[in-house]
């Protein structure tokens, strides 16, 4: 199979942007604000199979001495053939003069972990009050 990665946000199926994102629990903004985020981002890849996004992911960043790595989803039937990883590292790679943290979903810490990510022990955070009762559902915090 032939996949192309992509590093712009031209020609992106927003709608399906949200779907994944929705599909997992990780954002349920809608196709336009999806735009706006991944454009507004510092970095970003998408991943496609012939024509059909697939995956993606974005960092945001100063470009210098910080980044974090946001929204990595990946369509399920492309699980388990390296298409995530592939992800990562390309978002990695458009930082790496950075240190960068990763916001991640529980069910994924140790996938992470394999890309040499570590858990911090004081990290910290402000959630939007209609976003906690979720995020207690989901055992982020």
């Amino acid at each position: 199979m032939t996949y192309k990665f992509q590093y712009n946000t031209d020609y992106v199926d927003w709608k399906r942007v949200s779907e994944l994102l929705s599909h997992f629990g990780l954002s349920d903004l809608d196709a336009e604000t999806q735009r706006k985020v991944f454009q507004n981002s510092y970095a970003v890849v998408f991943v496609f199979h012939e024509e059909k996004l697939i995956g993606f992911g974005r960092a945001i960043s100063d470009g210098i001495c910080q980044a974090a790595i946001y929204n990595i989803a990946l369509d399920e039937s492309y699980h388990n053939k390296g298409l995530g990883r592939g992800i990562v590292n390309r978002l990695v790679n458009q930082v790496s003069q950075c240190n960068i943290i990763l916001y991640t979903h529980p069910d994924t810490v140790s996938l992470y972990e394999h890309l040499g990510f570590r858990r911090m022990k004081t990290g910290m955070a402000i959630y939007q009050k209609n976003h906690i009762d979720e995020l207690q559902r989901m055992d982020f915090i």
